[in-house]
């Protein structure tokens, strides 16, 4: 039995990757929606799964926490060319961008948080905050250049690459942040994707609300 356990899919960035990534691979998986910021559910996580932190995929006797090694593990079961490209080269160059936006960019994180059913001002635009900007707006602009002819997305077709930049996508439309060119090419692609478009949906029912902090949820309650 193979399940996956997903935070809120209005705010957990990660859980949205992994999500995105689940959904296209063509594999049952079978998913779990759990609300963040609650007692309740920290104790659940932590009984099921040994620790607190979402997403987690279980299999079997398996444990398998983190959206990159979840994408991996899923991309070695579906069928070559659902998760990452076929071709050597662009399967590097995805990897690349993928394990960039995986480990950096915190000023983004931190500043600019996925909140998908609200529309907020720009956050002040500090010069650490704006280089990381220009810096996703410059990958992407550099993907779709290379890869125009093959299809929209950052290496023409769909891959791991586009999920996991998808939160970007939604933060720059909660915040009202204008883009241009290429960019705002691949993001409008993005947003109107289908896999993108039935995550947005559940996200707006989701009846929970999160107030974030600088670590997380910092509050959590039921909406009316």
């Amino acid at each position: 039995m193979t399940e996956i356990i997903l935070g809120n899919m209005n705010y957990s960035s990660w859980s949205i990757r992994a999500a995105l990534v689940a959904r296209a691979s063509g594999l049952d998986i079978p998913e779990t929606i759990v609300p963040l910021g609650f007692d309740e559910t920290r104790a659940n996580l932590i009984e099921r799964t040994g620790h607190h932190t979402v997403p987690v995929l279980l299999t079997g006797d398996l444990v398998i926490r983190d959206s990159l090694a979840i994408t991996e593990w899923i991309a070695e079961q579906a069928e070559a060319g659902r998760i990452w490209p076929m071709e050597p080269g662009k399967r590097a160059q995805a990897r690349s961008v993928v394990a960039e936006m995986h480990s950096g960019f915190v000023q983004i994180r931190s500043k600019m948080p996925v909140d998908i059913r609200s529309r907020n001002p720009n956050p002040e635009m500090e010069e650490a905050l704006q280089a990381e900007i220009d810096r996703v707006l410059a990958l992407w602009t550099d993907c779709r250049n290379r890869h125009a002819n093959d299809g929209p997305f950052l290496f023409g077709a769909w891959s791991a690459a586009d999920a996991f930049y998808a939160p970007v996508v939604t933060r720059f439309r909660t915040y009202g942040y204008a883009l241009t060119g290429a960019a705002a090419d691949y993001a409008d692609a993005v947003w109107e994707t289908e896999l993108l478009q039935q995550l947005r949906e559940q996200a707006e029912a989701e009846p929970w609300e999160i107030e974030m902090g600088v670590l997380g949820p910092a509050r959590a309650w039921v909406r009316e």
